[in-house]
């Protein structure tokens, strides 16, 4: 181990087994060979309409009503535009509502219970670990916690698992060859394991994934890519292989990644949010979109030929000029599952599938700055909606997927129109600081109708909470591992508090990152910062800049009396957003009280994996470290 070179580990891997990956036409249909049949089954059409019919039927109401509230002579541009608003707005939350009510009588009445016939099929699987600049113990320590699982509770499939790397810093790079030497020689002797550096980053982990599939691909029936933070029980893992196994229709299967992990403040909102939240939607989305799932990128399994027969990814070259740069698809994740499912293959989502885990950014800021990356991503799924042959399920994915942003500048649009409103005709802010009053029929809504829009909204916000923490029995989860009856419900209520006081500030980031998109700013692929950022107040100030100057105009707005009240929670969340993200980053675990809130099973009663994963980070931080102080010595 001491002489470990980046060279001598950069190519230890399996004899080259090619398997063939044609690039996609998406202005021509296509259909794999091998692939079977599908039709869209009658009760995959029933959920359907049992879910998208309530949401659409409540956002007509809400139109009817608001066109009521509005001033009776006729309908003026300015008062359409705030209905058009208000329709892409609030269709995707009456959805998400749909979804996770579709998603608790599921869990209460129709949910499957275990037991299928199944197969006695084998397959080869890879398990794939693409990482760019990533922190060597952890990756290489959740590598060890998984393939010591699968081994202990042995399998009716085989797994290899492979460390795909892309890391450009050669110090880094040394440390994931010492990492890797580790793991074969002391941490899993005789366990199939592999490690790769590629010499050249191209088309990032896009790439990183098609040139295993091109070079190896073609020795495994079955990959399953992880994330670098990703971590999966043994349980977990062969319930993902027993599926693709047991189902001849299917392409792709994904888990429902669980947050783990999470310490700071921030970093348990969003735990906790996914855990007892996440369950309902996960449910309810697996329900309706039955075999046109989607695809988050990582812990899914999925059909080596398949994917490589279906999914390959071209370039987009530019719609508006003759000439350009092509552009690498970025969350090309949504794109191959339509394309799986556009060539005939099923696309499952398995929520119940239990022990599948990832990590969260731990601050506002380390949020904001991968979310920066995934709006990017997303927005470019709009040029694909009409790619030829996607289902329409497929093309709903992409449509949601960039919908989650674009919900953001609207938001934002309303706020600013329902600011400069103010108290309608007699007092808005154009006529406050200007004394002219334009031709404007101003919207006038009574203060009654006001509050009544307001509770109205949050309650349609805040409904799949309710649900979901309702139905926490069918979940699996214990009380006891959430604190305790009065624990938890302390923990929903400070989960909900908190996530109204971010709400605003993420609004305004999502709008930033699209204008950041819109005038040409360019995303660069780079690691996520796991650890957290220490940010000190004036990199903070300055980061949230435009948050604290829009928040401040509100509430000068509303101590002169021109924009109303009811924007008032907005205001001070804005207002606040530098003491917010400094909030953000406060470590829960320094104190014994503190550590209680927002905690989970993973936190409170961590999984044997969990565990597992822990005990070899530590042992492996130490066995590097032992070898490098030898080596100096």
């Amino acid at each position: 181990m001491d002489g470990v070179t980046v060279q001598q580990c950069g190519a230890h891997m399996p004899p080259r087994a090619p398997l063939a990956r044609p690039i996609q036409e998406l202005k021509q249909p296509y259909r794999d060979s091998a692939a079977p049949s599908l039709s869209d089954r009658p009760k995959a059409l029933r959920w359907r309409l049992l879910t998208f019919i309530p949401a659409i039927l409540t956002t007509l109401g809400v139109i009817a009503a608001l066109s009521n509230w509005f001033v009776m002579d006729g309908l003026s541009l300015l008062e359409g535009a705030i209905l058009l608003l208000i329709v892409i707005t609030f269709f995707w939350i009456a959805l998400s509502l749909s979804t996770a009510t579709l998603g608790v009588l599921s869990m209460f009445f129709w949910r499957k219970r275990s037991g299928q016939d199944g197969s006695d099929g084998a397959l080869d699987v890879a398990l794939l670990v693409p990482i760019y600049n990533e922190e060597p113990v952890d990756v290489f320590g959740n590598a060890a916690a998984m393939m010591s699982a699968l081994a202990k509770r042995g399998s009716r499939h085989r797994f290899a698992l492979f460390i795909l790397s892309d890391t450009r810093d050669e110090e880094t790079a040394l440390a994931e060859c010492q990492a890797f030497a580790v793991l074969r020689d002391d941490l899993l002797p005789g366990t199939e394991v592999y490690y790769r550096r590629r010499a050249d980053n191209v088309d990032a982990k896009l790439g990183n994934l098609a040139e295993w599939t091109e070079h190896w691909g073609g020795a495994y029936e079955a990959m399953l890519v992880l994330d670098a933070d990703s971590l999966m029980s043994g349980s977990a893992i062969i319930a993902l292989a027993d599926a693709l196994a047991d189902d001849a229709n299917a392409g792709l299967i994904q888990s429902f990644p669980t947050l783990y992990g999470a310490e700071s403040l921030f970093g348990r909102v969003q735990q906790f949010s996914n855990r007892v939240y996440g369950a309902a939607l996960a449910e309810g989305l697996a329900k309706w979109t039955d075999r046109e799932g989607n695809y988050w990128g990582h812990n899914a399994i999925m059909r080596t030929a398949a994917f490589a027969s279906c999914a390959g990814l071209p370039k987009l070259k530019p719609r508006l000029r003759k000439r350009g740069d092509e552009r690498l698809i970025l969350s090309h994740d949504f794109v191959e599952a339509g394309l799986l499912r556009r060539a005939g293959w099923s696309v499952r989502f398995l929520p119940q599938v239990e022990g599948s885990y990832e990590e969260v950014p731990p601050t506002l800021i380390d949020y904001v700055l991968r979310d920066r990356r995934w709006c990017h991503g997303n927005l470019q799924h709009l040029s694909l909606i009409d790619s030829r042959g996607f289902h329409a399920v497929s093309r709903f994915h992409l449509l949601n997927g960039a919908m989650g942003y674009l919900m953001s500048p609207a938001w934002f649009l309303l706020m600013v129109v329902w600011a400069l409103v103010g108290n309608g005709e007699s007092q808005n802010v154009v006529q406050y600081f200007s004394g002219y009053n334009p031709q404007v029929n101003w919207p006038q809504i009574s203060g009654g109708n006001s509050f009544a829009i307001l509770i109205f909204m949050y309650a349609m916000l805040l409904a799949p909470k309710f649900l979901s923490a309702l139905a926490i029995s069918q979940t699996g989860m214990k009380i006891r591992d959430l604190g305790g009856p009065l624990q938890f419900v302390a923990s929903v209520s400070l989960e909900i508090a908190l996530s109204i006081a971010y709400a605003p500030v993420l609004m305004v980031q999502q709008t930033l990152a699209i204008i950041r998109i819109a005038i040409g700013r360019k995303e660069r692929w780079k690691p996520q910062n796991r650890k957290g950022g220490h940010y000190s107040w004036s990199e903070m100030a300055k980061f949230h800049a435009v948050e604290t100057v829009t928040g401040t105009l509100l509430l000068l707005g509303m101590f002169m009396g021109v924009v109303t009240l009811w924007l008032l929670p907005i205001g001070l969340s804005l207002a606040s957003a530098i003491g917010l993200s400094a909030l953000s980053g406060v470590n829960l675990k320094a104190r014994r009280w503190s550590a209680r809130q927002l905690g989970t099973p993973e936190a409170n009663n961590a999984p044997p994996i969990i565990r597992q994963s822990r005990r070899f980070r530590r042992q492996l931080e130490n066995m590097l470290g032992a070898n490098q102080l030898a080596a100096a010595e």
